[in-house]
């Protein structure tokens, strides 16, 4: 949980105890994502970002999450809303698009404000030109989820979930 969180009881209709609280997630897309949908389909689908968004923030009910977007095509926005999540959200999913490769500052911005990172990612940047294979922020995310559409965002706050509810159980 990031520093200063506070969690508030979920009043969803889950059962589950892990949905016992309500747990706050940025989802941070970077540069070109807002064309998703018009934008290379073959490589990305024909899914447009706000239908992401959207999906998102049902499962996010689903399991306890209050899930909270945001898109920018510029690398120091980017890094503004990474801070802003600073005692705010208990854990984050960055798809940082073309900054994967080069952005020195998101990489920065993520260890400054000390929240569990999900890094990711559409298309499986393996399969695609050799310049994407190197992530800068790979070896500071928790873990990365890629190549599976818009159901990568999907799993990874699945994810997001699970890795909040493990740490809370180590800390018992």
């Amino acid at each position: 949980m990031g520093a200063g969180t506070k969690r508030s009881a979920h009043n969803g209709g889950s059962s589950n105890s892990a949905s016992t609280a309500q747990l706050s997630v940025l989802v941070v897309h970077g540069p070109n994502l807002n064309l998703l949908g018009e934008r290379e389909p073959g490589v990305y689908g024909r899914i447009r970002l706000s239908e992401i968004d959207k999906d998102l923030k049902a499962l996010g009910r689903e399991l306890g999450m209050k899930v909270d977007t945001f898109q920018s095509n510029s690398e120091g926005a980017i890094v503004d809303k990474i801070q802003s999540a600073r005692g705010r959200s208990d854990v984050m999913l960055l798809n940082p698009g073309g900054y994967t490769h080069t952005s020195v500052a998101i990489r920065d911005a993520v260890l400054a404000v000390g929240i569990p990172m999900i890094e990711v990612h559409l298309s499986n940047v393996y399969r695609r030109e050799r310049f994407r294979h190197r992530s800068l922020i790979a070896d500071v995310a928790h873990g990365r989820i890629m190549g599976f559409g818009a159901e990568s965002y999907r799993l990874a706050l699945r994810a997001a979930r699970a890795v909040v509810d493990s740490a809370e159980r180590r800390s018992e």
